[in-house]
């Protein structure tokens, strides 16, 4: 009998651990059968996103405008002065395809690009006619304003910006000290006068079809300065 109620023991305790496990099956199959779900969603919101990413961007061509200006033309760009043509090219800004001029200015060392459909910005040289009047100016008195000279030096600032030949006169006129000596003048006035003469000694020399000191010569005798500007 004693033998018998061992037996009966054993198999009790095998039956509840069978139940055990079977139990913990079954709460393990839903969970990973979650997880599965999870990842299998998160691969197909990674690969649409990729797949939106990926999109090739079509290069949209700028509105095709009439050249006014030819390879080695020379020009007057407001900022920089005079610059010659020497290639016409495209490029890309962003997305779009842009045709430019390509500019060259000798004397900064120095290439600018400009987009065709800003040719406005530019102008072409001087013809002799205002090249003379431009000398008349030069010979005039200086028209100094009774003015604070802060506001008076964003006038001629804006003067030489411009890149118009008689507004780069008007400011060389005015900032001229003949044979005076440079005492009087300071460093903000001798750097804007220099920034104008040489703008408009540039211009005369292409136009006129002289040597550099030639031309300088020209403008000094118009100026009344003995000392050649440097």
């Amino acid at each position: 009998m004693p033998r018998k109620k061992k037996k009966i023991k054993k198999v009790k305790k095998y039956k509840k651990k069978k139940l055990k496990k079977k139990v913990y099956e079954k709460e393990t199959k839903p969970n990973q059968v979650k997880k599965n779900n999870l990842e299998q969603g998160n691969i197909s919101r990674i690969s649409k996103n990729f797949e939106q990413k990926i999109e090739i961007v079509k290069i949209k061509k700028q509105n095709t405008e009439k050249k006014i200006f030819k390879i080695k033309d020379y020009v007057v760009y407001p900022r920089h002065g005079v610059g010659k043509i020497f290639a016409i090219s495209s490029k890309n800004i962003g997305t779009i395809e842009v045709q430019c001029y390509e500019i060259k200015f000798e004397k900064d060392k120095a290439v600018g690009l400009l987009p065709i459909n800003k040719q406005s910005n530019l102008r072409s040289l001087s013809s002799i006619n205002q090249i003379n009047k431009a000398i008349s100016i030069l010979k005039e008195k200086p028209k100094i304003k009774k003015t604070m000279w802060s506001r008076r030096a964003q006038e001629y600032e804006q003067k030489i910006v411009s890149g118009k030949i008689y507004d780069l006169a008007e400011v060389v006129r005015d900032l001229n000290k003949g044979n005076d000596t440079l005492v009087d003048q300071s460093y903000s006035e001798r750097q804007l006068f220099e920034k104008a003469y040489n703008r408009i000694l540039d211009e005369f020399q292409i136009v006129l079809g002289v040597t550099h000191e030639q031309t300088q010569k020209k403008l000094d005798k118009a100026l009344k300065r003995n000392q050649i500007a440097e």
